[in-house]
């Protein structure tokens, strides 16, 4: 199960499809520590202003790497990280050295929506199951 943090990023044209997945599991969240980058954290708070979410710097300005940091001091369990894959991205290289963190460190990763209610789905069931 999960003890630590979740990180929580999204491109800018799928903050809104973040924001809308993030309402079928809100009571998940709010058991946990959340780190987002800047817009994406401000997209969210908007949202559901009492979560426990940290934000972080905006990703271009080194958010990414502040998730990168978290991953590699052990304070993240999940990244859930929507991609925009037909918007080129300048910080391009921020967002693969993040994906590569999550490989290195074994940190579960979604980058879409489907591969990310999977995750959730078996996180729930396993604390259900731990009671």
């Amino acid at each position: 199960m999960l003890h630590k943090g979740i990180g929580l990023v999204a491109h800018d044209q799928k903050k809104l499809e973040l924001v809308e997945w993030i309402k079928q599991y809100e009571p998940f969240f709010r058991q946990f520590p959340l780190y987002a980058t800047g817009t994406t954290g401000k997209v969210i708070l908007d949202a559901y202003p009492d979560l426990n979410l940290t934000r972080l710097k905006s990703g271009p300005l080194g958010g990414d790497q502040q998730l990168g940091s978290l991953i590699c001091t052990g304070e993240l369990s999940l990244l859930i990280f929507f991609t925009d894959p037909l918007t080129p991205m300048p910080h391009d290289v921020d967002v693969k050295a993040l994906i590569r963190l999550s490989t290195l460190y074994n940190i579960p990763l979604a980058c879409n929506q489907g591969t990310a209610d999977l995750l959730m789905t078996a996180l729930i069931h396993k604390q259900a199951q731990e009671g």
